[in-house]
């Protein structure tokens, strides 16, 4: 008798657990990763070949967070974008279904390069001064209304995403040990004071439109060029790896961005 009970028993349980709802499994979030050259990877060496000039990278922030967090990643960031840039080529990737979207562009709008090349200069052959003074002038005038131009675009495609944007790290200790460049403490004070004042108005932008920011300054003290152990490639061959994370400064900026995501 025991028996046919414990078999009843066992097929009423099993009748059951066919009939009751499965366990709920959340789906893996939509994530589209948004920027220029720092966004895409651009420093690490090791570029995903179907991304062309825009080199992206498997290192790249956006890529290992994605793996982290298990989201589903739309990667469009590219080197050398500006603001009109992503706009144009990268907006469209956000639509209604996206859950995450990263942002980091400005550096771009401001001529972030052409600075770089000209206070590498000797002092003689270059003017680092005016080039910074432009590059300011531009970040306090003409970015902030460019970026919350973007921004509210960005929101009206994908009103419920969490939205991160990332803003850009001292590039000097105090120090310029590469050959080949000429970087003075002056010039290096100047154009690290230059990436603060970006951030405040990219922080500021993000702050308006209610997007979260993700400020890597404090992280790369002690890391930027010549530091140790460096994460801002100095002057590199090709020339394009030069005054971008390399993979261990890629790796960092994951760690940083991750817990906004």
């Amino acid at each position: 008798m025991k028996s046919v009970i414990s078999l009843l028993s066992a097929a009423a349980l099993g009748a059951a657990m066919l009939l009751s709802p499965g366990v709920a499994h959340a789906a893996a979030p939509n994530y589209v990763a948004l920027g220029d050259s720092y966004a895409a990877g651009v420093g690490t060496r090791t570029y995903i070949s179907s991304s062309g000039n825009c080199q992206r990278s498997t290192k790249a922030y956006a890529y290992l967070d994605a793996a982290r967090i298990g989201a589903n990643l739309t990667f469009v960031a590219c080197s050398g974008a500006k603001v009109a840039d992503v706009t144009a080529n990268q907006l469209p990737s956000v639509t209604s279904s996206a859950g995450i979207v990263s942002v980091q562009v400005g550096g771009n709008d401001a001529g972030f390069s052409s600075v770089i090349t000209e206070c590498a200069k000797p002092s003689w052959l270059g003017d680092c001064s005016t080039a910074v003074a432009n590059a300011q002038a531009i970040i306090n005038n003409t970015l902030p209304g460019r970026l919350n131009t973007l921004y509210s675009s960005i929101k009206s495609r994908a009103s419920a995403a969490k939205v991160v944007v990332v803003g850009y790290p001292r590039l000097f200790n105090g120090t310029d040990c590469n050959a080949g460049t000429f970087f003075s403490p002056d010039e290096m004070t100047k154009l690290n004071a230059t990436a603060d004042l970006l951030n405040s108005k990219v922080s500021a932008a993000a702050s308006a439109a209610g997007f979260a920011f993700v400020n890597p300054t404090s992280a790369f003290i002690g890391h930027a060029v010549c530091g140790n152990p460096e994460w801002i490639n100095g002057l590199s061959n090709p020339v394009t790896e030069s005054y971008h994370p390399n993979v261990n400064g890629q790796a960092a900026y994951a760690n940083l961005v991750e817990p906004a995501l």
